[in-house]
Parts: C-alpha cells; structure tokens; sequence
C-alpha cells in the first residue's frame, strides 16, 4: 500500500482505502460492536454517495472521518489523526516541564504537602518518580493532590498513584476489553499494591479542572468513589474509554477505543459526564479552596505557599537517549533501516512519516549538535537539536536495552528557546 503525504492530494483508489480501512478498524475493535458498525455503514455510505470527492489531503479526510464518527459515537478518545499534518491554527497549548507526568512536590505551612501530576506514562517509567515524589511528602498531615492539568495515561499508573492513599490489595478500577474481531469481552482489574510511604490517615484533596480528561478523570473518581479525597474544582472532561492506535493507511492512524472503564463500588463511569467535584469552584480558585480547608491562607499559585519544594524535574538526560537520538536521525536521514532502533509497535507509524521526515532533515542539513532540554512528560527526554540550516527540538522515550518506545516529530523551538 503507498503512502500519501500529509500535504498530498488524493485519488480516489486512496480515498476509497483509507475509508475502508477505518470501516474494518471500527468494525472489528470498536469497544461497542453496534455503534462501530453505525460509523462503519455511515462512512461507506458517504463514500458511495460521494461525498468525499472533493477531499484532497489525508489531514482533512482523517478531520471528516472523525467528525462522522463523533457523532455516531459522542465517544471524546476517537478521532482520527494524519501523521504530519499542520498543527491546529491558535496558540498552542504550553505544557508545564514536567518528568514522567509529574512538575513538583512541595512542603507547605503546618505540614501540608503538594503534588501536580500533569499525566500518567507507562508505570515502568513513571514508578521511580511517583515514589521520589511521594516519599518526599512522607509525614505530611493533609496532602493536595493536583490534577487540573492532567491529560491522562496509564490505568496501572493510575492505580498506583491510588495506592498511595489505601491499603494494599483493594479493588481500585476495571476495564472492561472487545477482544478484536469479536463480541467478546475480557476483564482487567487494578488493586493497590504496597507503596514506599503510605497516606492512609492523612486527609487528601484533589484538584480538578475541565481539561482534566482521561487518566487524570479516572485518578479523580477512584478516590471519590472510595472516598478516600474531597475533589475541589470543576467538573473533568467527560472521556473514560481507553484507546488504541490503529494504522490504517497512508499516514493516517485511528485513535479507537477498544475498551471501558468500570468502578467496581460504582459498577458506572464518568464517560460523557465527567467527574462531579465535592466542591465545585472555577479552576483558577481550587488551589485556594483546598488551602482553606487545609487550615491555610488561600492562595492561587503553588508557589506562593511553598516552604520547600522537595521535587521537580532532573535537569539530566537518562543514560542513551542521545546516542538513540542520535541513531535514529542519521537511519532516516541516510535511508538505513530503522528496524532493531524503535520498538515494533511503533516502527509502522515512523515508517508512515519517512518521506516527509527525510525530506525535512535533507533540507535542515548535517546535524551539528543536541543538547538535552528537560525531561518529557510521558517519562523521556526533549533535546534542541542545531542542524546546519535551521533548529528544531525533538523528544523520545527509550527502553533500558537502548530502542525507542516512542518519539516526537521535529517541532520548530519556542520563543526564547
């Protein structure tokens, strides 16, 4: 099958197969079967009737795929993406440095402690840091735990945060799987499992915002229906279907949801809904709710209540994640295979991208130097990297064998940087 780039125009022999492609991939993995066959019958439809004859690139194909599909669905994970299509128009939407989702912990007055967990990578590269972080705070008399910024992640890293905050070997989350290709379904369950340091006794309160979604969603309503937290904020995003990445095609990928969240106290979720807070206050106003019912001043930024701030990001590479850089830029550069660089789950969506990728590193030039930015959110490195003709930063995750897990594309440096 070829490969269009994000830019290129479509024929219809492609149009058709990336259509198709997205029928079968909701089909087959789409958590509930008769909804998928509803976007499935309602895209090849339009197909039929040509209604996407006038679509050129794959970026605004993928835009009307989703688009079809959200409204069969209402599901907020699906969404249909191009590989190296433009970023949207408006000012991009700054994420705070932080080192495998977590920003900072902090000692506040009359020992209270602080932590803002803006995601949940992988527990494999996130467990070093919850527990660096958590331990910290060890001896804390209330904690606040922020999650206002929280985009999601991990469910086994959700249940570990979890864990912190209950006794070990309790029921915390379940997700509920369509095995692909069938109506079968398969169940996950998530307990809580032994911590370095626990906050079993210690009064916990969560922050939420409107972009708290996913993942950060799931860490909210665990703890509330446990009720283990008093949330403080606004009311979550509304999004509790895990997700998968599917090719289909032509640089174009499926974000498809293949399963469902279940509380095993509620037996419910919070898809569509979203998480309801106890205290119910606009976002920018919760930090200081929580310091009041901490017994503090209220105040708007972390900042301003710190006594010390025992966690931030390293300021340090992890061992060979520049040679992978490294590695991986001159393969796609030069045309050598990137097989045994990246991991195989996500060789297919860099193989995708390889033309455009090549053509903008032919153009840049030779390579003159990277230096290491800050951690990543989802637990690896950023770098800005100098080429001969221009500058660019790039960040990736890298397994202790050396490959990659996954990467970002050249993104152009921020003002200042």
């Amino acid at each position: 099958m070829a490969t269009a780039a994000a830019g290129s125009t479509l024929d219809a022999a492609t149009r058709r197969e990336i259509v198709e492609a997205f029928a079968r991939a909701m089909r087959d993995q789409y958590v509930f079967p008769e909804r998928g066959e509803l976007v499935a019958s309602k895209i090849t439809a339009a197909l039929a009737e040509g209604k996407y004859n006038d679509v050129k690139t794959p970026a605004e194909l993928a835009s009307q795929l989703s688009a079809a599909a959200s409204a069969v669905t209402h599901d907020k994970h699906l969404n249909v993406v191009s590989m190296g299509a433009p970023p949207p128009e408006g000012k991009p939407r700054e994420m705070p440095s932080a080192e495998a989702g977590v920003t900072r912990a902090d000692k506040l007055a009359g020992g209270v402690g602080y932590i803002e967990v803006v995601g949940f990578p992988e527990l494999s590269f996130s467990k070093r840091v919850l527990d660096t972080a958590m331990s910290a705070l060890s001896g804390s008399r209330s904690l606040i735990i922020d999650v206002r910024r929280n985009g999601g992640g991990d469910p086994e890293a959700v249940a570990y945060l979890v864990s912190f905050l209950i006794p070990p070997d309790r029921p915390i989350n379940d997700i509920v799987s369509r095995t692909a290709k069938t109506t079968n379904l398969t169940r996950q369950s998530f307990r809580s499992v032994r911590t370095p340091v626990s906050f079993l006794k210690v009064p916990v309160y969560v922050l939420t915002s409107g972009d708290t979604f996913s993942g950060g969603e799931e860490f909210a309503y665990d703890v509330q229906a446990l009720k283990r937290a008093t949330l403080i904020g606004e009311t979550t995003g509304g999004g509790a279907n895990p997700v998968g990445p599917v090719d289909i095609g032509h640089g174009i990928t499926a974000l498809i949801p293949f399963g469902r969240a279940e509380n095993p106290i509620t037996k419910k979720n919070w898809e569509g809904v979203g998480v309801r807070p106890d205290v119910p206050v606009p976002a920018n106003l919760a930090l200081g709710a929580a310091l009041t019912r901490a017994g503090l001043k209220p105040v708007a930024e972390i900042a301003s209540a710190s006594t010390e701030r025992v966690f931030g990001p390293r300021t340090n590479p992890l061992p060979g994640s520049e040679a992978a850089l490294r590695n991986l830029l001159a393969a796609i550069a030069s045309g050598r295979t990137i097989q045994g660089i990246v991991v195989p789950q996500f060789a297919s969506a860099v193989e995708a991208v390889l033309p455009r990728f090549r053509a903008e590193l032919a153009s840049l030039g030779a390579l003159q130097s990277a230096n290491f930015n800050k951690p990543d959110a989802l637990g690896g490195d950023e770098y800005k990297l100098t080429f001969a003709n221009g500058r660019r930063k790039m960040a990736l995750v890298v397994r202790d064998d050396g490959k990659i897990v996954i990467a970002s594309s050249l993104a152009p440096l921020s003002p200042g940087d």
